[in-house]
């Protein structure tokens, strides 16, 4: 019972702050605005080419769900690593700059429990802006497009997917039960980084650092044979939810890899805040 009290109050900590809240507004905002310029651009004549080029009538699948997934690949790739990496390295560092990390640890509260209420604050904050970036994508796209088929087309991960509707909206509910293992991990990796003695800013610019040059890596045509040794390619795993046949396969591995690097944010991350002076 303390503890369902203890975490009750760490989120309440962390929504009382204005900066959590950025991800929800900007993912607001953006999402507005891209099924607006779907609307009234030529934005949709290449994803009607495509489906054209494949046998497939297009304006059955220029729906709600097709706009929405389109809109889903590069804010879940690029903003939302941003946002949920901004609460992570806050999560402890802006604790200890504020001095209040001090008078929490003068009470009766070991370290690691103090952490894994905060990490897991951490996980429903981006499981909540996950179900936000859903949401948010079905609600402004139906404003503009009817409710149809989906189509969703990833040729780098070999995806060709078109779905009725009912199936389709499945598999986009499922993508985003996945997605949340991206956004629980990149806040895990600035969680981590917050854990030592720097500040909020440089734990979340280290942690987007940390991403963005396992990602320039991962698309250097030579290490193809290594990208699975690269953390932001097992981060792609939810877009296999897409496929018309899943492979289940890709998506155990995936999930069991990031699993591994999770594990390993916490522990290094719980071990580096138990040796250090809080004082200094």
């Amino acid at each position: 019972m303390i503890f369902w009290l203890q975490l009750r109050d760490e989120l309440w900590k962390l929504f009382g702050k204005k900066r959590t809240y950025i991800g929800f507004v900007m993912f607001l905002l953006a999402q507005n605005l891209v099924s607006v310029l779907f609307r009234f651009t030529h934005a949709s004549r290449p994803v009607a080419r495509v489906l054209e080029g494949n046998g497939y009538l297009a304006q059955p699948f220029l729906s709600t769900l097709t706009i929405a997934s389109i809109m889903l690949v590069p804010l879940a790739g690029l903003l939302l690593p941003l946002y949920v990496a901004l609460v992570g390295g806050d999560l402890v560092a802006k604790e200890a700059e504020d001095g209040t990390l001090r008078m929490i640890l003068s009470r009766p509260v070991t370290r690691l429990r103090l952490l894994l209420l905060k990490w897991l604050a951490g996980a429903v904050f981006s499981a909540l802006l996950v179900g936000a970036l859903g949401a948010f994508g079905l609600l402004f796209a139906r404003v503009w497009f009817p409710w149809s088929n989906l189509f969703f087309w990833n040729p780098e991960l070999g995806i060709f997917g078109v779905f009725d509707p009912g199936a389709g909206l499945r598999h986009y509910l499922a993508a985003h039960a996945l997605l949340v293992t991206e956004a629980v991990s990149v806040m895990g990796l600035g969680f981590m980084l917050s854990c030592f003695n720097v500040k909020p800013a440089a734990a979340t610019i280290l942690a987007l650092s940390f991403l963005f040059v396992n990602l320039v890596l991962q698309h250097i045509p030579y290490f193809q044979d290594y990208q699975n040794w690269f953390l932001t390619y097992h981060l792609n795993l939810w877009q296999f939810m897409f496929a018309p046949v899943v492979p289940w396969w890709k998506v155990g591995e995936s999930f069991s890899v990031l699993f591994g690097f999770n594990l390993t944010f916490l522990v290094v991350g719980c071990t580096v805040f138990q040796v250090r002076d809080i004082k200094t």
